[in-house]
This record gives C-alpha cells, sequence and structure tokens, in this order.
C-alpha cells in the first residue's frame, strides 16, 4: 500500500492481555488534576492497560509531576508515544507561536536533562494487533497534521493497514468510519456510550483531551477500549480546574491558558 510507513513500534506479544480493558489519554498538556482524575476514574472503571498518545507537557503548570506520573506507568506495562509539544522540548524550532511557544519555552527551564531525554526515546507511532496509535495524522505523523474532516480522516486511514486508527491532537472527541463501499462518515460521541467498532469498517478515533479539552466541555476526556467486544467509550471526567488554573497563573504563563480551562475552548 503506497505511503504506509514502515516505522511503526510493534508490540511484544500480547495474546494473554487481548481482553484486558485498554485506557487511552492524549494531550495531558502538563495538567496535574486533570490526568489525576482521568488515571482514577480509568483504574475504577477497570482498565489493566494505558496507552498515552502524546503531549505530556505545553500550556500546563505542572509538566515535571505529568512526566513521573508517565513514566511509573510506562515502567508498569503502559504505551507511550511522541507528542508535538513533547518533541518541542529537545527539537527547537518546531513552527510553535505565541502561547504555546511561551508555555514550551518555561517548561523547558522546569525539566531535568533526563526528562528531555526520555521524550527523545519516544516512538511517533506504535502498533499492536490491528490498531495504530499515533499523535497526529499517520499518513505523516512527523508532520503534526490535524485530523477535524472526513477528507483528513481517509488520507489517515489509507496510509496503514490498521483496522483501527487512534490518535489526539485535536482536542476535540471524533470518531471516522470507513466503509466497504468506500464512504467516510463522521460521528461526535457522546459520553459514556460505548461506540461498537463493526468490523466491516475501517477506524480512526480521535480521543479529545486530558488537560485542555477544546470542544465547550471543560471535562477532561479519555477513552476506554473493550478489545473482546470492540465497543469503545469515551469518558467525560470533571476535575479541578480552579487548582490547575490558579497554578498557570502563579507560573507566569499567558492567562488565557487558565481561562480556557473553565470553557473548553
Amino acid at each position: 500500500m503506497p505511503g504506509v510507513s514502515q516505522s511503526w513500534r510493534r508490540s511484544p506479544d500480547r495474546s494473554k492481555d487481548n481482553a484486558e480493558m485498554i485506557a487511552f489519554l492524549s494531550d495531558i498538556h502538563a495538567n496535574r488534576e486533570a490526568l489525576s482524575a482521568c488515571l482514577g476514574h480509568a483504574d475504577r472503571a477497570g482498565a489493566k492497560r494505558y496507552v498515552f498518545l502524546g503531549d505530556y507537557v505545553g500550556y500546563g503548570a505542572d509538566p515535571a509531576w505529568c512526566l513521573r506520573t508517565l513514566r511509573a506507568r510506562i515502567a508498569d506495562g503502559a504505551i507511550a508515544i511522541l507528542g508535538n509539544h513533547d518533541q518541542a522540548i529537545f527539537q527547537r524550532g518546531g513552527g510553535m507561536s505565541g502561547r504555546a511557544a511561551a508555555a514550551i519555552a518555561w517548561t523547558r527551564e522546569q525539566l531535568s536533562p533526563d526528562d528531555a531525554a526520555f521524550l527523545q526515546t519516544l516512538p511517533l507511532e506504535y502498533a499492536e494487533e490491528d490498531r495504530l496509535y499515533v499523535h497526529a495524522d499517520a499518513s505523516a505523523p512527523e508532520e503534526w497534521r490535524y485530523v477535524f474532516s472526513a477528507e483528513e480522516a481517509r488520507r489517515s486511514l489509507e496510509a496503514t493497514p490498521a483496522r483501527v486508527t487512534i490518535c489526539g491532537h485535536v482536542h476535540v472527541p471524533r470518531l471516522f468510519g470507513l466503509t466497504a463501499t468506500d464512504k467516510v462518515s463522521a460521528f461526535s460521541p457522546a459520553n459514556g456510550v460505548p461506540v461498537p467498532l463493526a468490523p466491516a469498517r475501517r477506524w480512526l478515533a480521535v480521543m479529545g483531551s486530558v488537560g485542555q479539552p477544546r470542544d465547550g466541555d471543560p471535562s477532561a476526556c479519555y477513552a476506554l477500549l473493550d478489545p473482546e467486544t470492540a465497543e469503545l467509550r469515551w469518558m467525560r471526567v470533571p476535575y479541578d480546574v480552579e487548582t490547575a488554573a490558579a497554578k498557570i497563573r502563579r507560573a507566569g504563563l499567558p492567562e488565557s491558558l487558565a481561562t480556557r480551562l473553565f470553557t473548553g475552548t
């Protein structure tokens, strides 16, 4: 298949884990309160495996804590891939401007050399079973293109043989399905409602954001996949926005990074 990436980091044999509930978390953006709330919610919901889809830092005020938490989960078997804000920590000149660049500059000062070295070890994509995990558009992960529309979803789906592609980057939860007749459908998932990923279609699921939602709902967002039933559920989790915003203000980061947490925009 032309354009299909050959750089996937594939998993070891996980046959014994096939039926275990998987939690997907993306775009944490150094929001300790949101990440803590989502991890606690997923643990209570029965998640046994965790996949983190990038952008652990940037925007928020707790980058070091979020990376420590991520690394602890990786040590316990979690998967983590690289996001564009993570890359910006160790690779300058990535095209960020304004408040994003200001937050990255501040974040670099908060992280240790070991933190930066850790981020450099993360892959751009990871494949297991019939699924591909990637931060942005799977057709060119290193270019950090967004997947907003059905046509952008088609481009991403056609670049990979995976039946289910799971990504982040957009901060808005969405689901796209490619039918056997080559049509792409788009769907906005409802909180906690299971969506069956029917085998007759290929799917691209956009996770939304743990730490900085942009769909008008300030609640943190993550998703749960039941591999046994092939059902995916997006979950919205309220968290202590006041504390997260206060930390951003105390850090001297742009005010808009604090205020937007209250509106989810």
